[in-house]
């Protein structure tokens, strides 16, 4: 359930009795030590709250009769006082002693069980929900059952059992007090409950305000970066400063109507109680025993209203328990969608093919993105999947990986359907790395070993120097034993994704997916990095989904996927002399902007990557052109708003550039080998002062 945004979901009925429902488990799974930790504080209230008591009401009954009181007569009942007391104390302490065991052994199994639980949901899960928010509410459904098991035990069990005892010894002196006393708190009950009701709802909507609160911090935090980029320092504050304002409001409207409506009910019933108790003692005490009974009386029936009085405050802890352990369990509601099957396959793959056959799937809610593909990998073969973004690349990695379920069809590794494995045992084979590498807290050696906890110093040490880790790590304060930070931010994203490219050389898995795996490296990393993924893709069956083309060009097959659809596929060569979207996607690429006029023929060669590269291209004239223009070069128009022709490197490049970068009014944008000077817009900060658009000839070559 979703808690971006603003209104935060309010946990159900259903959502309380789970945790109800996992809270009493816990009980029962420590019930060895639960048992004596419920039931002797209970004991202990009896010896301090009624037995002592009542020796007291003994001594001043006999004081009050006719013989009076003697040291020797009133011995027993002093004696029976002290020991009361101190019985009832070391009672409580072993009570104590277990209860702390009860708590602490709950919260560790419940923080654990929690944590299993959201390990257990399905990638779209995390997607809908703050990470401060599902930190805070695991946590809690955790933390609060210490809250829960200390009012079971001390304002629950430990008034209810008392009471009992109290009841009976009150039957004992008039029948009439237990009757009073009972009918009192039954109407005491029937007032509150519905005002309970209708502050569980305020409860609830102070608790959701709370999540808010926490989930926009998690999420300040976690782009304070952006925040600082953007100048938007105040802005979060005060977006900050208006949830807190609304927990406030929220949190004291639950507060207020506890204090002004139910404990203006509760109170008042617990006064006519004690009067109650006090009247029918005075009226109904039988001879002799007239102090004693009213000494009783008023003793039992303070202690009785005393629970009364604290009802709201006993219901309100527990409820703030509840509902804080709800905001947790009402995730647990939706099942995760991806599962493990109950008798799962083991695995044993023929070998490391891949085959997508008549797979339909939609993202929640969408339209199929998929509908009936067909797509066959086979083992060892390096395959290219490109396209225009939207087509369905990356998620063929994530379906393959089973981080969704598809909704028809089948997809096979090694001949087994994916479904039919333990998901642990399917991403064994597989080594996977994404287009935004995560990064741990953790320290540079740990996050490269992630892949293989149990790697040797030397194998992570090999891994880093296959991806060209080592060439920064040397530089970091202290090596590999650097703390990267939250997400990585003390690393670059170039440096980032060299980590993430060691994981999966440590990783050693027979399937490689790469997804944008060198988006983040400058040229002559990627050349560097790109050497490496050869070596690593030798012999595996490899799947690298890629926007940049020349970082595909050379795969065994390429796939051009365009919304769903296998709309090519083939060689590079082959692609481009069949003249389809492959080739129109390279031209874009290589020739400069969308819609230029020096597209390069069909079936040229790809461009070598790398600074070193381009600087050896052969296909260079001395004029700085290349390929074959269609066509003369259109006359250049001096009223035209049209962006100019691109600028090339070598000749003209060196003739071009120097005006443009001297202009006030352009800039050179440069994609691949290609630079085009753009005119500037006119805004409050720009030389030109705020207007439109400047044309090229006002200032661009």
């Amino acid at each position: 359930m979703a808690t971006t945004g603003g209104q935060a979901p309010t946990p159900g009925r259903s959502a309380v009795v789970l945790a109800l429902r996992l809270y009493g488990r816990e009980i029962s799974r420590l019930r060895r030590l639960a048992l004596p930790a419920l039931l002797l504080p209970a004991v202990g209230n009896i010896g301090i709250r009624y037995v002592a008591p009542l020796l007291v009401a003994k001594l001043a009954g006999q004081a009050a009769g006719e013989e009076g009181l003697t040291l020797a007569s009133a011995l027993p009942y002093v004696l029976g006082f002290g020991a009361a007391l101190l019985l009832a104390e070391g009672v409580w302490r072993i009570g104590q002693h277990c209860l702390n065991r009860v708590g602490a052994l709950g919260m560790e199994h419940l923080y654990v069980l929690g944590m299993d639980e959201l390990l257990a949901k399905d990638a779209a899960f995390f997607h809908d929900n703050f990470a401060g928010s599902l930190t805070k509410r695991v946590l809690s459904f955790g933390r609060r059952f210490e809250d829960f098991v200390d009012t079971l035990t001390y304002r629950i069990v430990g008034s209810v059992v008392p009471l009992v005892f109290g009841a009976v010894v009150l039957w004992h002196y008039e029948p009439l007090l237990v009757a009073g006393l009972l009918l009192m708190i039954a109407l005491t009950v029937a007032g509150a409950a519905p005002l309970i009701r209708r502050r569980q709802a305020l409860v609830h909507d102070r608790e959701a305000a709370i999540a808010r609160v926490s989930g926009h911090v998690a999420d300040s935090l976690a782009n304070m970066e952006t925040i600082r980029a953007f100048a938007a320092e105040r802005r979060e504050a005060g977006e900050h400063r208006s949830r807190v304002a609304e927990s406030r409001r929220l949190t004291l409207r639950s507060w207020d109507y506890g204090n002004l409506r139910v404990d203006t009910l509760v109170a008042p019933m617990s006064v006519l109680t004690n009067v109650l108790g006090l009247l029918v003692a005075v009226a109904f005490g039988g001879p002799g025993q007239g102090v004693e009974e009213i000494v009783v009386a008023f003793t039992y029936y303070s202690n009785a209203t005393q629970i009364m009085f604290e009802f709201n405050q006993i219901y309100r802890r527990l409820e703030s328990s509840m509902t804080e352990a709800a905001q947790f369990t009402e995730l647990l509601l939706d099942p995760p969608t991806v599962l493990d099957p109950a008798e799962p396959e083991p695995l044993a793959p023929r070998h490391t093919g891949i085959r997508f056959e008549a797979v339909t799937f939609a993202h929640g809610g969408a339209k199929p993105l998929f509908e009936g593909l067909d797509l066959d990998v086979p083992a060892g073969a390096r395959i290219g999947l490109v396209g225009r973004s939207g087509g369905g690349k990356t998620t063929l990695t994530r379906l393959l990986l089973r981080m969704s379920d598809i909704d028809g069809g089948r997809v096979l590794i090694g001949g087994q359907d994916i479904s039919r494995l333990r998901q642990a045992d399917l991403r064994s084979l597989i080594a996977y790395v994404p287009q935004e590498p995560a990064m741990f807290h953790r320290s540079l050696r740990d996050n490269i070993a992630f892949a293989r906890p149990g790697a040797t110093d030397a194998e992570i040490h090999a891994a880093a120097a296959a991806a060209h880790v080592t060439e920064f790590a040397e530089q970091l304060p202290e090596g590999f034993a650097t703390l990267v930070g939250e997400r990585g931010v003390k690393l670059s994203g170039g440096q980032r994704q060299r980590v993430a490219l060691a994981r999966a050389v440590l990783r050693d898995a027979p399937v490689l997916l790469l997804d944008e795996a060198t988006s983040a490296l400058d040229s002559e990393s990627e050349s560097l990095v790109q050497d490496a993924l050869w070596r690593l893709m030798d012999g595996r069956t490899a799947l690298v989904v890629a926007h940049r083309l020349s970082t595909v060009a050379g795969m065994d097959r390429l796939i051009v996927l365009d919304r769903g659809r296998v709309v090519e596929q083939g060689s590079h060569g082959e692609l481009l002399t069949a003249d389809g979207a492959y080739a129109r996607l390279w031209r874009h690429q290589s020739g400069g902007f969308l819609g230029g006029d020096d597209d390069p023929a069909p079936g040229a060669e790809p461009p070598a990557t790398g600074t070193a590269a381009f600087r050896s291209r052969p296909d260079r004239n001395p004029a700085g052109t290349r390929g074959r223009r269609r066509g003369p070069a259109p006359a250049p128009n001096p009223r035209s708003r049209s962006p100019s022709p691109p600028l090339r490197r070598g000749a003209a490049w060196r003739r071009g550039v120097r005006p443009v970068l001297g202009s006030r009014f352009c800039v050179v944008v440069a994609v691949g080998d290609v630079a085009r000077a753009v005119p500037l817009p006119r805004g409050p900060y720009s030389p030109a002062g705020p207007s439109s658009v400047r044309a090229p000839t006002e200032g661009c070559p």
